[in-house]
């Protein structure tokens, strides 16, 4: 197997056995970064896994300075990581989970003539919710650096979208305020400018990338925007709120099923 394939077999591996692995950062660079994510996610499809939308990481600075990278990436959404306001979340399938908010967007139009500007983008937007994202690695400890999060699909795990749907029209999204609260207190705060200035910003960036890789975002995909705020470690049997203003409240409890 050449490099790409040994990098995206460690990650594979690790997801499947729920055992954590080493960094791939000594296989591949950041060149080869996507070329792994894109491996591991036509494997998925290849099982039977659907293609439902995108997530942008690394647009907090917060979550940037956590992580201890410096630059927005992205991974894509299947329809198994989907679950309903409210649900409870199979913690089993999961190795380090943490949670963090985010506006979503799910659009109405295809984004495939860029590059795009927030109100080229926000064109294309249906509505925007409220939404929760469980992040996770299969790298030790976090242990992450660009390279290796673009090729773990963007630390992506699981994502719960609230059940308000709210049109641009009646948002201005990066001036929404968040909070997070586990287990009934507040661990996270933050505003939309903490998304790349506004998560529309987020979705132009996003949507002119995926033209320029000739894989643009289409009518009907879920659009993870990126952390309002410092993402929150959580557990089995912990519960998780967060209300983002102009867009509502989103739930999520965390069970030990797989």
């Amino acid at each position: 197997m050449d490099e790409v394939e040994l990098a995206a077999e460690r990650l594979a591996t690790a997801a499947r056995t729920k055992v954590t692995c080493a960094p791939v950062r000594d296989l591949v660079g950041e060149d080869e970064a996507y070329a792994v994510q894109s491996r591991n996610i036509k494997a998925r499809i290849a099982a039977g896994a659907r293609v439902i939308g995108r997530k942008i990481g690394l647009t907090s600075p917060a979550v940037r300075r956590q992580l201890g990278v410096d630059q927005p990436d992205f991974g894509v959404l299947l329809d198994d990581m989907a679950f309903e306001d409210g649900a409870t979340l199979p913690t089993g399938r999961l190795l380090q989970p943490r949670v963090e908010a985010e506006v979503a967007f799910v659009l109405g139009a295809d984004l495939t003539t860029g590059p795009f500007d927030e109100q080229t983008a926000g064109q294309a937007v249906a509505y925007a919710q409220a939404s929760l994202e469980i992040v996770d690695s299969r790298i030790a400890k976090w242990d992450i650096t660009f390279t290796d999060t673009v090729a773990d699909n963007a630390s992506a795990g699981l994502f719960v979208l609230g059940t308000e749907q709210t049109k641009l029209a009646d948002v201005v999204t990066r001036d929404v305020s968040m909070t997070l609260s586990l287990n009934g207190e507040q661990r996270s705060a933050g505003t939309g400018a903490d998304c790349l200035g506004d998560p529309l910003t987020a979705l132009a960036w996003l949507a002119t990338t995926a033209v320029e890789l000739g894989d643009p975002l289409r009518a009907g995909d879920v659009v993870l925007s990126g952390a309002l705020g410092p993402v929150v470690p959580v557990a089995a049997d912990d519960e998780v709120e967060a209300t983002i203003t102009g867009l509502g409240t989103v739930r999520a409890a965390f069970g030990r099923q797989s």
